[in-house]
């Protein structure tokens, strides 16, 4: 939907049709926008998203089926019903072969109008839940994740092995390396596809919640249960819950997961009565849980159920070949976005990447690319728009991993919101703060340009305080 609440508008020449929808609708949550006529009508589609348009068939300065077919060629997700009223129940037949969702005939019921809006919003969620999904099958194909190392090619065919199936998976890897990307690509590749993957962070949900957060509650179950709620893994039925950096849960929680593992059932907190759950199991860990099962931090019994089938995701420095790819990946993704024209990057770059250890992983990779495009002016990347990890460019080389953390901790890196204002403001005192000017001295499109200006409120007058 455009928004957490529907956006609904009444195209009718009769003002009691209108106002009468408007009650209807209002109290059902719905956000309701009213015209008198066709022409405001589109005007208003034009200014805003709707996701529903209710439109009368006969009204006297163009009549429903051309507003309907304004609406299907400008707006085709709007959905549409028609008001009818005596003898245009044919027209509005018609009208379904020409895009319509139903029609409602005059006079109606509130109840009657509640029920048909809410099945056209209804299909209006299917068809944008169906496109989003074909959007993950296509982004989530294995052909679609970058790399070409032997190692990576190894992880690959282990998750086109597994995916098929099944079967629980733990990923293994550090922060940073696309434990998630992997996990996505095992789901989007299985023929649970379209159903739900849900993400769970065990390492930002406090101990206090997580049980609540995973398996629901019926209303009263504690204080502030006020009404029942379905837990994640309820919500994941009959398709994947991936457990981010689940070393992070407690002993109590490892074993009520151990339970629903194995019996494929849960209870939610307050319950008398158990919930069957079809679910896939996806875990992944930055920590070593075998070491844990040893030292008792972590279930011995859950870590086995998890163990099925292990996948471990390299650190970067162990694949630098796939870097250079990377960095051209991440290039094409932000150089648009960021309204830049960046085609290539030099050998001295390239070498700086390789040279780097990256303890951050991919995640480091892609967040110093987009530094990187923020500072470039021309069309080629270089190595003085690298932040501090282009000292690995002059021979300035860490040795060891140690070397490398210990150096990181006296570096002060600039956010990415503070690159951005430096960038702008230099830009414009360069060009005498012209607009125009500075937008096509640093090969920007000036909307774009303009828009960063207002995100950071930037004018001459305040510019001093970047200084």
């Amino acid at each position: 939907m455009t928004m957490d609440k529907p956006n609904i508008l009444i195209i009718d020449d009769e003002d009691i049709i209108r106002t009468g929808c408007q009650r209807a609708l209002a109290p059902e949550g719905y956000k309701v926008k009213m015209a008198e006529n066709g022409a405001v009508g589109l005007k208003m589609l034009g200014g805003e998203a709707f996701d529903l348009a209710l439109v009368d068939i006969k009204m006297p300065d163009m009549d429903g089926i051309e507003v309907l077919g304004r609406i299907k060629e400008g707006w085709p997700e709007t959905e549409v019903i028609m008001i009818t009223g005596y003898g245009t129940v044919a027209t509005a037949v018609s009208a379904m072969k020409l895009g319509a969702f139903d029609y409602i005939e005059k006079p109606f019921r509130p109840d009657d109008l509640i029920i048909l809006v809410s099945r056209a919003l209804e299909r209006k969620r299917l068809l944008l839940e169906n496109l989003r999904l074909r959007s993950e099958l296509a982004h989530y194909r294995l052909e679609n994740i970058v790399g070409t190392s032997k190692a990576m090619q190894q992880v690959f065919q282990l998750v086109a092995q597994v995916a098929p199936t099944g079967s629980t998976v733990l990923i293994n890897g550090e922060s940073g390396t696309g434990k998630e990307l992997i996990a996505r690509a095992i789901h989007y590749n299985s023929p649970r596809r379209d159903k739900p993957f849900i993400v769970v962070d065990c390492g930002t949900i406090p101990d206090t919640l997580i049980e609540s957060e995973l398996f629901g509650y019926v209303k009263g179950a504690f204080t502030g249960a006020i009404e029942t709620r379905k837990g994640l893994i309820e919500l994941a039925n009959e398709g994947s819950l991936f457990l981010d950096e689940i070393a992070n849960l407690n002993l109590s929680t490892q074993a009520k997961l151990l339970r629903v593992l194995q019996e494929r059932e849960l209870r939610p907190l307050g319950s008398k009565n158990s919930v069957r759950v079809d679910i896939r199991f996806i875990v992944a860990t930055n920590r070593h849980l075998e070491s844990m099962t040893k030292e008792g931090t972590f279930r011995e019994d859950f870590f086995y159920r998890l163990n099925i089938f292990p996948i471990t995701i390299p650190p970067l420095r162990e694949r630098k070949e796939d870097i250079p790819l990377l960095a051209y990946h991440f290039i094409h993704k932000y150089s648009k976005e960021i309204g830049k024209d960046i085609t290539h990057i030099s050998a001295e770059t390239i070498k700086a990447l390789i040279n780097y250890d990256w303890p951050g992983n991919v995640r480091e990779l892609e967040n110093t690319i987009q530094r990187a495009i923020i500072l470039c002016y021309g069309r080629t990347l270089n190595p003085e728009h690298l932040p501090p990890l282009g000292m690995a460019s002059n021979g300035d080389i860490p040795k060891t991993i140690d070397e490398l953390k210990n150096r990181k901790k006296g570096l002060r890196l600039k956010s990415i919101e503070e690159i951005e204002k430096a960038f702008l403001i230099d830009a414009l005192k360069r060009n005498e703060w012209n607009i125009s000017k500075a937008a096509l001295d640093v090969r920007m499109q000036r909307t774009n340009f303009h828009a960063l200006l207002k995100k950071y409120n930037i004018s001459k007058t305040r510019a001093e305080k970047f200084n």
